[in-house]
């Protein structure tokens, strides 16, 4: 046999000798919505998965790493369809993703059957984070409530007594509303909880806030709703008179078609989160940077929430030395959290979602004339969801 002939055998035997686990690449699914009006949400957590991807070069515990992103389509059926292909027919090894609360809870019981982890890296319904918490699912963005919450306490410092409560009838809503109603201490005066996602108008809702005079609004509307609601929340003439306080409908996304539309009645506005893109760490400096570089506007939340479930899984999978198949050893590195988050330090609750502080935020204009989101004081420091207590691992 010629030399060239037994060098190339050694090469076949050598492959083969690797095991197909270690020598294919890491395969991760990300379910978001690519599709309908939700899609800008879904592009701007895609945009930032794919920078997450560059600046880990691809690579996790030595191995090479591939996202396979899944479509929900905004539709919890299409969610769970998309969540099964990834699962059964592309064979990921971890699925991540999830902006909406009721696409994750019809989708999970698919993942979580499998054996396989679970990330959410936006959804937060408090039943995965209370009684149906589960050894591998984990949350690297928040439960629902707790932003909310944190919103109440705000209402109580500014000396508001009476609010007008409008957000829509699903699932995150009624986690949104139930977060406020927890924490403020003054008097709900009206509460409207409308059609999701058909209503995009309000116009009955905000003749009867004018008849209820009361001394704040507090609304949640993600997605292309949020722009909906302050155009006609201005139109109805209530921007300026009745001080608007939101949750997730007021972002990155929004706010440069805000400003274009002339809506100078969102600043000035509030809200609560648990990142800004100005938090001054390292990490969060570099992710809001590149991606402005790359995109032309400042990141959401939700896509800092999709950068940073990249750099969750990176630390679990080299941890376990690229061996995503060692569930137990990944479950136990994901619990410690020890990864270069965009809000800093940050800790794993015994249900798996994160403790941490949540943040004042107000819009502003930036040194460039962007309207964009500052922080302000923290509202919550290392902060644990109030469901937590009913998780029995």
């Amino acid at each position: 046999m010629r030399l060239k002939q037994i060098a190339g055998l050694a090469s076949v035997l050598a492959l083969a000798a690797v095991p197909a686990s270690a020598a294919d690449p890491i395969k991760i699914g990300f379910v978001t919505t690519l599709t309908t009006g939700a899609a800008v949400i879904g592009k701007d957590q895609q945009n930032a998965v794919n920078l997450a991807m560059e600046h880990i070069g691809y690579k996790m515990g030595g191995r090479d790493v591939k996202v396979i992103f899944g479509d929900d389509e905004f539709n919890p059926q299409k969610g769970k369809q998309k969540t099964e292909k990834l699962v059964k027919r592309d064979k990921v090894d971890i699925v991540a993703g999830y902006i909406w609360s009721h696409v994750l809870m019809a989708s999970a019981k698919t993942v979580l059957d499998s054996g396989k982890i679970l990330i959410s890296a936006n959804a937060g319904p408090s039943p995965l984070a209370g009684k149906r918490c589960n050894k591998n699912f984990f949350n690297i963005s928040w439960q629902n409530d707790q932003t909310t919450m944190a919103m109440g306490e705000v209402l109580n410092q500014r000396g508001v007594k009476t609010v007008y409560v409008i957000a829509p009838n699903y699932a995150a809503g009624k986690n949104m509303v139930s977060g406020v109603e927890r924490t403020f201490k003054g008097k709900v005066v009206g509460k409207d909880m409308t059609k999701w996602p058909t209503q995009i108008d309000w116009a009955a809702e905000f003749t009867k806030v004018k008849a209820a005079h009361p001394d704040a609004v507090f609304a949640f509307y993600p997605g292309k709703h949020g722009g909906a609601f302050i155009k006609q929340y201005q139109q109805a003439g209530l921007a300026g008179r009745v001080p608007l306080y939101t949750a997730y409908t007021i972002d990155s996304i929004g706010l440069p078609k805000m400003q274009k539309a002339g809506l100078k009645g969102v600043l000035g506005t509030y809200m609560t989160q648990q990142w800004a893109p100005d938090m001054p760490n390292a990490q969060n400096k570099r992710f809001v940077a590149d991606f402005k570089a790359k995109h032309g506007t400042y990141p959401s939340f939700y896509a800092s929430q999709a950068y940073d479930s990249i750099f969750f899984i990176k630390a679990a999978v080299d941890a376990v030395g690229g061996k995503i198949s060692d569930t137990d050893g990944m479950r136990a590195a994901l619990e410690k959290a020890d990864f270069p988050s965009v809000r800093g330090k940050l800790t794993m609750g015994k249900n798996h979602f994160p403790v941490q502080n949540f943040y004042l935020r107000k819009v502003e204009v930036d040194a460039d004339g962007n309207w964009t989101t500052r922080l302000k004081n923290a509202v919550y420091k290392d902060h644990v969801d109030p469901y937590a207590k009913d998780c029995k691992m």
